[in-house]
Protein backbone atom coordinates (compact mmCIF):
# COMPACT_ATOMS: atom_id res chain seq x y z
CA UNK A 1 0.00 0.00 0.00
CA UNK A 2 1.32 3.41 -0.96
CA UNK A 3 0.90 6.11 1.65
CA UNK A 4 0.30 9.70 0.60
CA UNK A 5 0.73 12.77 2.75
CA UNK A 6 -2.47 13.89 4.43
CA UNK A 7 -4.10 17.09 3.19
CA UNK A 8 -4.43 20.15 5.39
CA UNK A 9 -8.13 19.36 5.76
CA UNK A 10 -7.41 15.80 6.86
CA UNK A 11 -4.81 16.98 9.35
CA UNK A 12 -7.28 19.51 10.75
CA UNK A 13 -9.94 16.82 11.23
CA UNK A 14 -7.41 14.59 13.03
CA UNK A 15 -6.45 17.62 15.15
CA UNK A 16 -10.10 18.19 16.10
CA UNK A 17 -10.56 14.49 16.88
CA UNK A 18 -7.44 14.66 19.07
CA UNK A 19 -8.73 17.75 20.89
CA UNK A 20 -11.95 15.94 21.75
CA UNK A 21 -9.93 12.94 22.93
CA UNK A 22 -7.75 15.16 25.10
CA UNK A 23 -10.80 16.84 26.69
CA UNK A 24 -12.32 13.49 27.60
CA UNK A 25 -9.06 12.16 29.06
CA UNK A 26 -8.68 15.32 31.18
CA UNK A 27 -12.25 14.91 32.40
CA UNK A 28 -11.59 11.26 33.26
CA UNK A 29 -8.50 12.34 35.19
CA UNK A 30 -10.76 14.32 37.52
CA UNK A 31 -12.99 11.34 38.37
CA UNK A 32 -10.37 8.62 38.84
CA UNK A 33 -10.55 7.86 42.55
CA UNK A 34 -10.74 4.95 44.97
CA UNK A 35 -14.13 3.22 44.68
CA UNK A 36 -14.81 4.17 41.06
CA UNK A 37 -15.24 1.17 38.74
CA UNK A 38 -13.52 0.90 35.40
CA UNK A 39 -16.97 0.31 33.87
CA UNK A 40 -18.07 3.71 35.20
CA UNK A 41 -15.00 5.30 33.58
CA UNK A 42 -15.84 3.53 30.32
CA UNK A 43 -19.48 4.71 30.34
CA UNK A 44 -18.37 8.25 31.09
CA UNK A 45 -15.84 8.22 28.24
CA UNK A 46 -18.41 6.96 25.76
CA UNK A 47 -21.00 9.53 26.78
CA UNK A 48 -18.51 12.41 26.60
CA UNK A 49 -17.14 11.42 23.18
CA UNK A 50 -20.67 11.33 21.80
CA UNK A 51 -21.52 14.66 23.46
CA UNK A 52 -18.53 16.23 21.69
CA UNK A 53 -19.61 14.79 18.33
CA UNK A 54 -17.14 11.90 18.07
CA UNK A 55 -17.58 8.15 18.14
CA UNK A 56 -15.67 5.64 20.28
CA UNK A 57 -12.91 4.19 18.09
CA UNK A 58 -12.25 0.97 20.00
CA UNK A 59 -15.77 -0.26 20.68
CA UNK A 60 -16.50 -3.16 18.35
CA UNK A 61 -13.03 -3.11 16.75
CA UNK A 62 -11.99 -6.76 16.40
CA UNK A 63 -14.73 -7.55 18.93
CA UNK A 64 -13.45 -5.18 21.66
CA UNK A 65 -16.44 -4.61 23.98
CA UNK A 66 -15.67 -1.16 25.39
CA UNK A 67 -14.88 2.46 24.61
CA UNK A 68 -11.90 2.70 26.95
CA UNK A 69 -9.00 0.39 27.76
CA UNK A 70 -8.42 0.39 31.53
CA UNK A 71 -5.15 -1.22 32.58
CA UNK A 72 -4.57 -1.35 36.32
CA UNK A 73 -1.17 -1.86 37.95
CA UNK A 74 0.65 -4.79 36.29
CA UNK A 75 -1.67 -4.94 33.25
CA UNK A 76 0.43 -3.61 30.40
CA UNK A 77 -2.27 -2.46 27.98
CA UNK A 78 -5.79 -3.12 26.65
CA UNK A 79 -7.45 -3.98 29.97
CA UNK A 80 -11.20 -4.41 29.59
CA UNK A 81 -13.44 -2.28 31.85
CA UNK A 82 -15.43 -4.19 34.47
CA UNK A 83 -17.09 -3.78 37.84
CA UNK A 84 -13.67 -3.81 39.48
CA UNK A 85 -13.30 -0.83 41.80
CA UNK A 86 -10.13 1.21 41.87
CA UNK A 87 -8.21 1.00 45.12
CA UNK A 88 -6.11 3.56 46.93
CA UNK A 89 -2.54 3.17 45.64
CA UNK A 90 -3.42 1.70 42.24
CA UNK A 91 -2.15 3.22 39.04
CA UNK A 92 -4.37 3.05 35.98
CA UNK A 93 -3.68 3.57 32.33
CA UNK A 94 -6.61 4.94 30.35
CA UNK A 95 -6.31 4.35 26.60
CA UNK A 96 -8.96 6.03 24.47
CA UNK A 97 -9.63 6.35 20.76
CA UNK A 98 -11.99 8.75 19.02
CA UNK A 99 -13.34 8.90 15.49
CA UNK A 100 -14.50 12.22 14.06
CA UNK A 101 -15.85 12.38 10.51
CA UNK A 102 -14.01 9.16 9.70
CA UNK A 103 -10.64 10.21 11.15
CA UNK A 104 -9.15 8.49 14.18
CA UNK A 105 -7.13 9.72 17.12
CA UNK A 106 -5.72 7.67 19.99
CA UNK A 107 -4.01 8.56 23.27
CA UNK A 108 -3.38 7.17 26.73
CA UNK A 109 -2.56 8.54 30.17
CA UNK A 110 -1.44 6.80 33.33
CA UNK A 111 -2.85 8.16 36.56
CA UNK A 112 -2.45 7.60 40.28
CA UNK A 113 -5.48 6.46 42.26
CA UNK A 114 -5.24 8.48 45.45
CA UNK A 115 -1.88 8.26 47.20
CA UNK A 116 0.61 5.97 45.50
CA UNK A 117 4.03 4.58 46.38
CA UNK A 118 7.23 6.38 45.49
CA UNK A 119 8.10 3.64 43.01
CA UNK A 120 4.73 3.96 41.26
CA UNK A 121 5.16 7.74 41.10
CA UNK A 122 8.66 7.27 39.63
CA UNK A 123 7.26 4.95 36.95
CA UNK A 124 4.62 7.52 35.98
CA UNK A 125 7.17 10.33 35.89
CA UNK A 126 9.78 8.41 33.88
CA UNK A 127 7.20 7.36 31.31
CA UNK A 128 5.88 10.93 31.08
CA UNK A 129 9.38 12.28 30.52
CA UNK A 130 10.07 9.56 27.94
CA UNK A 131 7.12 10.92 25.96
CA UNK A 132 8.80 14.33 25.84
CA UNK A 133 12.09 12.71 24.81
CA UNK A 134 10.26 11.09 21.91
CA UNK A 135 8.44 14.28 20.97
CA UNK A 136 11.75 16.14 20.86
CA UNK A 137 12.81 13.79 18.06
CA UNK A 138 9.61 14.22 16.02
CA UNK A 139 10.57 16.72 13.36
CA UNK A 140 10.65 17.00 9.59
CA UNK A 141 13.08 14.54 8.07
CA UNK A 142 13.50 12.48 11.25
CA UNK A 143 12.96 8.75 11.22
CA UNK A 144 10.44 6.97 13.42
CA UNK A 145 13.37 5.02 14.84
CA UNK A 146 14.79 8.29 16.25
CA UNK A 147 11.68 8.68 18.38
CA UNK A 148 11.68 5.05 19.50
CA UNK A 149 15.37 5.14 20.33
CA UNK A 150 15.03 8.29 22.45
CA UNK A 151 12.21 6.75 24.47
CA UNK A 152 13.95 3.41 24.93
CA UNK A 153 17.30 4.87 25.97
CA UNK A 154 15.62 7.16 28.49
CA UNK A 155 13.48 4.52 30.20
CA UNK A 156 16.32 1.99 30.26
CA UNK A 157 18.53 4.54 32.03
CA UNK A 158 16.10 4.18 34.97
CA UNK A 159 16.04 0.39 34.87
CA UNK A 160 12.73 0.11 33.01
CA UNK A 161 12.11 -1.38 29.58
CA UNK A 162 9.74 -0.98 26.67
CA UNK A 163 7.32 -3.71 25.63
CA UNK A 164 8.30 -3.86 21.97
CA UNK A 165 5.15 -5.60 20.81
CA UNK A 166 3.15 -2.53 21.96
CA UNK A 167 5.17 0.38 20.66
CA UNK A 168 2.63 2.32 18.62
CA UNK A 169 0.79 2.78 15.37
CA UNK A 170 -0.39 5.46 13.02
CA UNK A 171 -3.58 7.48 13.07
CA UNK A 172 -5.77 8.66 10.27
CA UNK A 173 -8.68 7.38 8.20
CA UNK A 174 -8.71 3.71 9.19
CA UNK A 175 -8.20 1.74 12.36
CA UNK A 176 -4.71 0.31 12.74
Amino acid sequence: MTLRPKSNSEIETIRQSSKILSKVLLELKKIVAPGVTTKELDSYAQERLITYGAKPAFKGYLGYPATLCTSINEVIVHGIPSVRKLNQGDIISLDLGACLDGYYSDAAITLPVGNITESAQKLIEVTRQSLYKGISQACAGARLSNISHAVQVYVESFGYSVVKVFVGHGIGKRQQ
